[in-house]
């Protein structure tokens, strides 16, 4: 087995830059990460490419249900943008660098802005299956950073800040962008757990206990990644299913999944707003008022 190496990982990196430069020269504003039964959210885009990940030196393969494996560069709302259709995941067996491999590529191809979805677990007993969930932070449980081993100089720092992984200033445009729009957009912590399998009751409370309001099996490594290079992020995610501990039921995936795409319309255009207005004056921070 080949030893990790920094030129090496920089190298196979502008391998998979040049692979996507020769489809599209489409210089992206904003990546976009599309997580479970929220793929569909690409036909808000103007898809001027559409790249199979098998067609990319060195990309991870997508291998969940409803995560479709493509990379795709177009524009939406008039401002390019490059969107990961299916994402992965450590419980599929990649590493956490081989998971963040997409995002930094995306980074090089020219994003300074990353907008990640997914699915989440609602352990908050306020909130309900299909709330949509901005983070403003989080708890990393995966056992693991993507950030191990040589670090990538050219990217970014040894040891990254992580004080605020989450913008404050994209949050308050989301949220600006939910309260025109009538959306319900709840703000809390999330927690990354390794998976696949769901937590037990007795996790849950764990959980909850250390402060965490939704669960899910991915998000963080691509934060963590983006920020190591200097990415802004903003992270909205859809409640799939119901945790409470003393209401528990079995996990039905179909259900999740079909929990997420009726969420889908509502994060479609609050996203699509946030992009549309990523050039635009800072929304003014109520709390400096």
């Amino acid at each position: 087995m080949t030893a990790f190496t920094a030129a090496g990982e920089t190298a196979r990196l502008r391998e998979a830059v040049a692979a996507v430069r020769a489809v599209s020269e489409i210089k992206p504003r904003a990546a976009i990460v599309l997580g479970t039964g929220l793929g569909r959210l690409a036909r808000a885009m103007d898809v001027e490419a559409e790249i199979p990940y098998e067609a990319l030196p060195h990309f991870p393969r997508a291998t969940v249900e409803s995560h479709h494996g493509k990379l795709l560069l177009g524009t939406l709302e008039g401002v390019p943008v490059v969107a990961m259709q299916g994402r992965m995941h450590c419980y599929e067996g990649w590493s956490l660098r081989e998971v963040v491999f997409p995002v930094r590529v995306m980074k090089l191809l020219g994003a300074d802005v990353l907008l990640v979805s997914g699915a989440c677990g609602g352990m908050n007993p306020l909130w309900a299956p299909g709330d949509l969930v901005m983070l403003n932070d989080h708890v990393n449980l995966l056992g693991d950073t993507p950030l191990v081993g040589p670090n990538l100089d050219e990217l970014g720092p040894r040891f990254p800040d992580m004080s605020s992984p989450y913008d404050p200033e994209l949050r308050r445009a989301a949220a600006a962008v939910a309260m025109a729009q009538g959306v319900a957009l709840r703000e809390g912590v999330y927690v990354a757990v390794a998976g696949p399998q769901l937590e037990t009751r007795a996790e849950y409370r764990m959980l909850r206990a250390l402060g965490a309001d939704v669960v899910g099996m991915s998000t963080v490594p691509e934060v963590i990644g983006a920020r190591h290079m200097g990415m802004r992020v903003l992270a909205v995610v859809v409640i799939t299913d119901q945790c409470l501990p003393d209401a528990l039921e079995e996990a039905d995936v179909a259900k999740i999944i079909a929990t997420a795409a009726a969420a889908e319309p509502k994060l479609t255009r609050l996203v699509a707003a946030v992009v549309a207005g990523l050039d635009a004056p800072a929304a003014p921070d109520p709390q400096s008022a």
